[in-house]
């Protein structure tokens, strides 16, 4: 059987890695030349840039006070109820 190498740890990136990543590949407008910049993967880059753009990655870690936290359930049960309303 062969030797094969150790496994490598996955290495874990922070919010301001990842920010100056987006931030180096939309200047040169190409994830590759972030990634060698970085010494990071280019799918890892496209996968970050892909997030960037739902909405939930707008909202990932910001915390809303309690109130805003129940209008927002609020709303969006309504939304729901109006949504099969119109399905019907």
């Amino acid at each position: 059987m062969k030797d094969s190498p150790p496994p490598t740890k996955r290495r874990r990136y922070d919010a301001a890695f990842r920010a100056e990543a987006l931030r180096l590949a939309s200047e040169s407008r190409s994830p590759q030349a972030a990634a060698r910049a970085l010494n990071s993967d280019p799918k890892r880059i496209y996968k970050w840039q892909k997030e960037a753009l739902t909405p939930v990655a707008a909202a990932r870690g910001a915390e809303l006070d309690p109130a805003a936290a129940t209008e927002l359930r609020q709303l969006r049960a309504a939304n729901r109820r109006q949504a099969q309303e119109l399905e019907i």
